[in-house]
């Protein structure tokens, strides 16, 4: 990034003429290079739960790094990822590999981590053809557009994740950033996922977590997990039958439960996806875009595209939420 002087806090302030604010769109913050305006980013963060800096210049890993420095975000280590990602250094992260033709569901990340990030950045080092859009949804609207009856078994008993790391997806060794199954039980008896070890080397785990949580600082209600991203059903139906068929249903990649361990039917998955396309926005990415989301308020999606595609990301900000780690989980 080229570096020049910044403008002030009380120059770019959220009224200011340079924030672009359109329905269906999350708002944009059009700033010179340079670092962006600390407070007015947690203003705008505060107000609308995302905001993108646009005309910040950014052109590599390394800048995503110091605008996280300049907005006070300290990074954290991915772990339990559901993806591969590249580790870029500095707590910069490749985008998740996943099929340019598929879109992503809404989630928000490491909503299952018995710490969570409270803030997500993304970079666009360079923008696809078509499509490929970081699209975001208010988990407070999320919530209020659910049924109640749907809400209320998730809010008493929270939500399991069942992810099994074997032959298919993500192996253990990528998704806990180790190849030592000693420090993987470490990890998981540390931060509350129960755990087994199967006799072909594979590793099954489950953990407990809230569906609906608080945000620490604003006091609202937020729909704040992965039920519905994670749940067998939104795997394509021809891979999922194939791979029940060959190995059976617990040596799926992932899945989700009710917390008392009751299945999660497939009406539910379409109605908690449905509920988020009724709010969901977007922006298209232009080359050198900064996404700066609050990650327990509002969850995010990848649009499927065409054409080269390099976004970045950075998760910081690490936050434990009251009641957010249940205890007994079981498989």
């Amino acid at each position: 990034m080229t570096e020049v002087t910044t403008p002030s806090t009380s120059e770019v302030l959220p009224d200011d003429s340079r924030l672009v604010l359109a329905p269906g769109r999350p708002p944009v913050l059009r700033l010179g290079p340079g670092e962006p305006p600390a407070t007015a980013v947690r203003q705008l963060l505060s107000r609308h739960g995302a905001v993108v800096l646009r005309g910040l210049g950014l052109a590599a890993p390394a800048d995503l790094a110091a605008v996280a420095r300049a907005l006070g975000v300290t990074p954290m280590v991915e772990r339990e990822g559901f993806a591969v990602r590249d580790d870029l250094g500095q707590g910069v992260y490749s985008a998740s590999r996943w099929p340019a033709d598929e879109p992503m569901c809404m989630h928000h990340e490491l909503s299952y981590a018995d710490e969570v990030p409270g803030i997500a950045l993304f970079g666009c080092l360079r923008a696809p053809r078509q499509g490929g859009a970081t699209a975001l949804a208010d988990a407070r609207q999320v919530l209020a557009a659910l049924p109640a009856d749907l809400v209320a078994p998730f809010e008493e008993h929270g939500w399991l994740l069942a992810r099994h790391y074997g032959e298919v997806g993500l192996s253990w060794a990528e998704a806990f950033r180790t190849d030592d199954p000693e420090a993987v039980s470490a990890y998981c008896r540390e931060h509350c996922v129960d755990h087994r070890w199967l006799p072909d080397g594979s590793l099954r785990t489950v953990q407990r977590r809230a569906a609906v949580v608080r945000h620490p600082a604003l006091g609202e209600r937020l729909w704040f997990n992965q039920i519905a991203f994670l749940n067998e059903f939104t795997m394509d139906p021809a891979v999922r039958e194939y791979l029940v068929s060959l190995y059976g249903p617990e040596a799926l990649p992932f899945t989700t439960f009710h917390g008392d361990g009751t299945p999660v039917p497939e009406p539910v998955v379409a109605a908690v996806n449905d509920a988020y396309a009724t709010v969901t926005v977007s922006e298209p990415w232009q080359e050198g875009d900064v996404l700066v989301v609050d990650n327990l308020r509002t969850a995010h999606s990848r649009e499927a595209y065409r054409g080269e595609r390099d976004i970045i990301a950075l998760f910081g900000d690490p936050v434990r939420l009251p009641g957010h780690v249940r205890p007994g989980a079981s498989d």
